[in-house]
């Protein structure tokens, strides 16, 4: 063994002690894939090496026949994993092995619970990786050189997965990386051939390089051992190159995982070649669950590049659009260049057209998930609606479709789910209906309990109840759906149109007419707190209520902008008064302007407060409310 120098003692980063003390306990119950894992980073390593090669073919070194190698020894207990990929260098196997740098990790660390069943779906999540050796061995050496370095740059890096581990600089003739994991004792099942033949075979047939284990041979009697040979033991070949008829379900699906480092299976997938004016395969999948860094619009994403078979990058985030960034899959253009960058794939025609098709593509996926298996699409939904609903103000060309594939809870609805779809809610709509309502606001019983709906359930009408804090903001760019209007039903003087009778419009105007006098009196005592004073005709049951100007900004959107540090323009609510409510015909009758103004300021507060909004001036208002109060009792 070749002498160790400038060896040193490092401690793992505190999340990595987690991470490796939950997965050696959590997945515990499918340690096999500690052999996925570690064959699907040697085949992105020799991805790697493929692309570097290109413009630096003295990196190959002569060993131009690229391959995973997977052997073990019975009496030592060890299983090793080698490849001749990239490699690693002093660096990188300090900041790779020893740090988590992935987005995301403060709240993948937040959400652990100590349940060992919800945690394995969390670590799923969150990729295993590397350290999913520790599974099933109690130390792990790792024996690595990065291409175009040195032979005597060599890295051994070794640990028990404890606390911490040793790194030394070592003589290593061959570029990559071996891995050797120490068996524990109950593990040693695993230094077998047969066993190790078939969990490649399972997990990882679909790697586009051989993976060659040693070949099953005993000696004559009498006779030496043969030289080792070795056998290729997987397909060898691109997955998305082959016919989709000769494909099996799972294939795909531990393809998915090879390249989404998930743990579970995915939602949907798409497999296509497209052939003419442009030529290129792609495999586009729908993850079951959402990454930790999904609303980190600046966290990588992307599909896998490859042109003509060739790895080019990873995150090549130029072919779908932001809101579909939790698209996991590979595309493999024949019509780019090999040495293609990211900054000339966001200039590149080809790319436009491609991301067009696979956009499309993506949204009739999700659009068969919807008809085909609505449960499953609840649960898309619950994972990734909020980002589905950044695509109307992103996507211009697929608004309608889109729009399609929202959900919303609704007054039909008694639990706040958000499942009802745009076409569900126009096939109830009420004979003459030609608008969509809705209404937004901080929280479900909110909504639910606005004084807003009153006259909505009094005639059975269905109102779409949004309280995602996107919500207003998308409505702001989702105008129609199947050329209906969308109404915000808090917002300006509410027209039913054809779901008022001209009675009911007439007697309105009439009413309206005899308050004029109200009107004027209320719009004099609350002054400059509201733009606008009238008769309601949206309350059935409460006194009064405050209506939002037509171009004024909804709490949503001013929360929004002060949160982000943007001024917001100033704007006042309309107050709107029941003219049948007991209150307001005690107000009308009020001959005292000072107790008519406590009573105006009282009514006009209840409002804002029914609206979810805060008070400007709380103190007065129990001052006023503590006043008639004490009136009232004597």
């Amino acid at each position: 063994m070749s002498v160790e120098t400038q060896k040193e003692t490092l401690g793992f980063q505190t999340e990595v002690k987690q991470l490796l003390h939950l997965m050696i306990h959590s997945l515990y119950s499918n340690k096999e894939i500690f052999l996925r894992e570690l064959i699907s980073n040697a085949s992105d390593a020799v991805d790697k090496l493929r692309f570097e090669a290109l413009s630096k073919p003295e990196w190959l070194e002569g060993g131009a026949e690229l391959k995973i190698r997977v052997s073990f020894d019975k009496d030592a207990k060890t299983v090793t994993i080698e490849d001749n990929g990239i490699g690693m260098s002093r660096e990188d196997a300090i900041t790779h092995l020893g740090t988590i740098a992935k987005s995301g990790t403060a709240d993948f660390m937040k959400n652990l619970t100590g349940d060992q069943k919800k945690d394995s779906h969390l670590i799923g999540q969150f990729g295993v990786g590397f350290y999913s050796a520790f599974i099933v061995a109690d130390q792990v050496e790792v024996f690595t050189r990065r291409a175009g370095l040195d032979a005597s740059e060599g890295v051994h890096w070794a640990s028990k997965g404890e606390g911490e581990f040793e790194i030394a600089t070592v003589d290593k003739a061959e570029r990559g990386t071996r891995i050797v994991l120490h068996l524990k004792d109950a593990e040693d099942e695993f230094a077998d051939g047969w066993r190790l033949r078939n969990i490649v075979k399972k997990y990882s047939d679909h790697i586009a390089l051989p993976i060659e284990l040693p070949k099953e041979q005993a000696a004559a009697e009498g006779e030496e051992a043969p030289a080792q040979e070795w056998e290729v033991v997987n397909r060898a070949s691109a997955l998305w190159t082959r016919p989709r008829t000769e494909i099996k379900d799972e294939e795909y699906q531990e393809f998915y995982k090879h390249i989404g480092h998930d743990y579970e299976n995915p939602l949907s997938w798409s497999h296509n070649k497209v052939e003419g004016k442009l030529e290129y395969s792609s495999l586009l999948y729908v993850p079951a669950r959402a990454p930790f860094d999904l609303y980190q619009r600046e966290a990588p994403k992307g599909l896998k590049l490859y042109v003509q078979r060739v790895f080019v990058m990873d995150q090549a985030e130029s072919f779908l659009p932001l809101y579909l960034r939790f698209i996991k899959g590979v595309v493999d253009s024949n019509d780019l260049s090999l040495n293609v960058s990211r900054e000339i794939l966001q200039k590149d025609p080809i790319i436009d057209s491609m991301k067009s098709a696979l956009t499309k593509r993506v949204l009739d996926m999700l659009e068969k998930l919807a008809k085909n298996e609505p449960e499953q699409y609840k649960g898309f939904w619950k994972n990734f609606g909020q980002v589905m609903k950044e695509g109307p103000a992103e996507d211009f060309a697929n608004k309608e479709k889109i729009a399609g594939l929202l959900r919303f809870a609704s007054t039909q609805g008694d639990d706040g789910e958000q499942v009802v779809s745009l076409a569900e809610y126009l096939a109830r709509a009420k004979e003459g209906q030609d608008k969509i309502y809705y209404l937004t606001g901080e929280t479900y019983a909110q909504v639910k309990n606005s004084p807003h709906l009153e006259v909505f359930r009094k005639k059975g009408i269905e109102v779409l109840l949004l309280t995602d804090r996107i919500d207003e903001w998308l409505m702001s760019y989702l105008n129609e759906f199947d050329g209906k209007s969308f109404v915000d039903v808090a917002r300006g003087d509410l027209d039913l149109g054809n779901l008022d009778s001209e009675e009911e419009k007439k007697e309105a105007e009439e009413v309206a007419k005899s308050k004029e006098g109200l009107v004027e009196r209320i719009k004099a005592s609350l002054g400059d707190a509201v733009s606008e004073v009238r008769v309601s005709h949206r309350l059935t049951d409460s006194p009064a209520i405050l209506a939002i100007g037509e171009q004024d900004l909804g709490m949503q959107m001013r929360q929004i902008l002060e949160a982000s540090g943007q001024k917001v323009p100033d704007s006042k609510p309309i107050f709107e008064f029941n003219p049948a409510h007991p209150l307001i015909e005690k107000l009308d009758g009020e001959q005292s302007e000072e107790r008519f103004g406590d009573l105006s300021h009282i009514l006009f507060d209840q409002a804002a407060l029914a609206a979810g909004d805060s008070l400007k001036d709380p103190a007065a208002y129990v001052r006023r409310l503590n006043k008639l109060l004490v009136e009232l009792s004597v």
